[in-house]
């Protein structure tokens, strides 16, 4: 069976608004191109409790989770330390990584015409980055070298956690998902068909969804409305999404239901 896959984004930054997160959208772009899909998210501050307690659901899951932020070597990075905890494991310097960022200080310091001193402080403090929960495998970042890490709990729950820099986590996902979820690349076809509804109200359209529902086993029937927009004004997106001759069946009777109503319509939408 396909994976549920979930996404963790971790940060001050995002919670305050000095950055808007733009993982979210790319991450179900990436997934999409494979015929996959997010099925939650979840955006978390530097609380390292709380961080904690969000890794800690995600190993107890069955789920893929790709966590995003927090996994360098500064005060406000805590999310290895905080999956070290989930896990119940301890950190170590993970060898690859250690190779990885040793090998990173030397390009620097050859692009800088320096020499290279692995021993001088600030490039001991920088294997801190390597440091991982104990049994975790790396991800190898194509951007500066720099490798994320990825961890399986007791009970089935894998998390891949990349850096917060989009320019290298992106690429990471990518790789992630290339690499080990290949076998699930659009197994699942998928239908989603919808009509814009002017002005509609959800509640006299709620027993004709659950009817829908009832009736198709497997299909989810949908409403997203909206008061003010730009070409329809108010309006409700009304459709149904699942297997395509699934959700072919449902729309069909979605649309023969919708005749009871004296509605205006606008476009259908289709989505696979």
């Amino acid at each position: 069976m396909t994976p549920h896959f979930g996404l963790i984004i971790i940060g001050d930054e995002i919670m305050s608004g000095k950055r808007q997160d733009k993982h979210l959208p790319k991450v179900i772009e990436l997934m999409t191109d494979r015929g996959l899909s997010l099925s939650w998210a979840e955006y978390i501050g530097d609380a390292p409790e709380r961080i904690t307690a969000a890794l800690a659901r995600a190993f107890d899951s069955a789920d893929v989770v790709f966590s995003c932020g927090g996994i360098g070597a500064t005060p406000d990075d805590h999310t290895r330390q905080c999956a070290a905890r989930a896990l119940g494991v301890p950190l170590a310097l993970h060898p690859q990584a250690k190779a990885l960022i040793q090998e990173r200080i030397r390009d620097t310091a050859q692009e800088q015409g320096l020499p290279y001193e692995p021993d001088r402080p600030d490039n001991v403090h920088r294997l801190n980055m390597g440091v991982f929960p104990e049994g975790a495998s790396i991800i190898r970042n194509p951007y500066n070298k720099i490798p994320g890490f990825s961890c399986q709990g007791r009970a089935g729950g894998v998390v891949h956690f990349v850096p917060g820099f989009p320019v290298m986590a992106w690429p990471m996902v990518a790789s992630v998902l290339d690499t080990h979820y290949r076998a699930h690349f659009r197994q699942n076809a998928y239908l989603e068909k919808s009509v814009i509804v002017l002005g509609a109200m959800e509640a006299t359209l709620t027993p004709l969804m659950e009817s829908i529902e009832t009736a198709h086993p497997g299909v989810k029937v949908f409403s997203l409305p909206s008061v003010d927009h730009p070409q329809w004004g108010r309006h409700i997106e009304l459709g149904v999404k699942g297997a395509p001759d699934a959700a072919d069946r449902a729309y069909q009777d979605l649309r023969q239901g919708l005749q009871a109503f004296a509605l205006q319509y606008g476009p259908e939408l289709v989505r696979s």
